[in-house]
């Protein structure tokens, strides 16, 4: 009778536990899925509704159709799309081959005590972005005296407005968008080459392999993921730059625009002109557009290895 009793209660306790495990998966997915519709798709649905709307300040919005896509086609959006491309081609250009080639130097043995360099170069992304912008805005100064233009006198160059002409604006910018993310992406790096295996590099060796070749047919394979993942965020970071601009000068309009990124534009547009009709047309605009570069990156790099044969 007892050996019953015990095989009925397990039985039931078995059956108790079957819509427990069923749903176990929901109840830890949850929080991000909570996460997820709150703080992105709810944003985005309701940024795109804003963008059909006329809305100016606290007004109740009036529906506009696409007015507000065809009013961004301005001087001053077209300057910031155009601004935008141009720091974020300079900055992938930079901050992917730059950090790649950094940290294999710094994974060789030719680099003494490698630990120093690699907090050196960590510092900057720990660095506040409005203290680092005040650093560059006062080093890069007009005044003769600021440090740039005492270290290009002892050139012979004379001293530059450096953030009063659209080129060396974008060269202040790109400067200090490096010198913040370069340790970021060297971390990266060198994550990836610890997963390369190092009888690799023997076996190339011992065949002849000279350190180009060992580079290029071992190395780049090697962190090709993590190539394409710094690429990637390289891109948004390129075209959601905001902060940098911003505090080089106090403001998110700059003279003649010369410093204008998208984000400053919907900066102004939303919070300078409270027209968040105009401002959530260029969010969306953007976020599209930043969309299709990435998928286009992404199906010429081929992260996952699809083509291969």
């Amino acid at each position: 009778m007892s050996k019953q009793t015990n095989g009925s209660a397990g039985a039931s306790q078995k059956h108790k536990s079957i819509p427990m495990i069923k749903i176990a998966p929901y109840i830890f997915t949850a929080p991000f899925v909570i996460y997820f519709l709150v703080f992105f798709i709810y944003p985005i649905t309701q940024t795109f509704w804003t963008s059909l709307c006329q809305q100016v300040g606290f007004a109740p919005p009036k529906f506009a159709g696409l007015a507000n896509y065809k009013l961004l086609m301005d001087d001053y959006f077209k300057m910031a799309v155009q601004n935008s491309t141009i720091y974020t081609f300079f900055t992938c250009l930079i901050l992917v081959p730059l950090p790649l080639f950094l940290a294999v130097l710094l994974d060789s043995k030719f680099v003494v005590k490698p630990e120093a360099f690699k907090s050196a170069l960590f510092i900057p992304a720990l660095t506040s972005v409005v203290m680092a912008g005040l650093f560059f805005k006062y080093a890069f100064s007009s005044n003769p005296a600021a440090l740039m233009n005492a270290l290009i006198a002892r050139l012979g160059i004379p001293a530059q407005g450096w953030l009063e002409k659209r080129v060396t604006t974008w060269i202040v910018l790109v400067i200090f968008c490096v010198w913040k993310w370069l340790g970021v992406n060297i971390v990266y790096y060198l994550s990836a080459l610890q997963t390369i295996s190092k009888d690799l590099y023997e076996a190339a060796t011992i065949d002849g392999a000279n350190a180009w070749d060992r580079f290029v047919h071992i190395t780049v394979p090697g962190v090709k993921p993590t190539i394409i993942y710094v690429l990637t965020i390289s891109i948004y970071g390129g075209f959601s730059m905001f902060a940098e601009a911003f505090t080089l000068f106090n403001s998110a309009r700059t003279p003649g625009d010369i410093g204008a990124t998208i984000v400053s534009y919907i900066y102004a547009q939303g919070f300078n002109r409270n027209n968040f009709g105009i401002a959530s047309a260029a969010g969306i605009s953007l976020l599209f557009g930043v969309l299709i570069i990435n998928i286009i990156q992404l199906s010429i790099t081929d992260p996952v290895g699809k083509n291969d044969d």
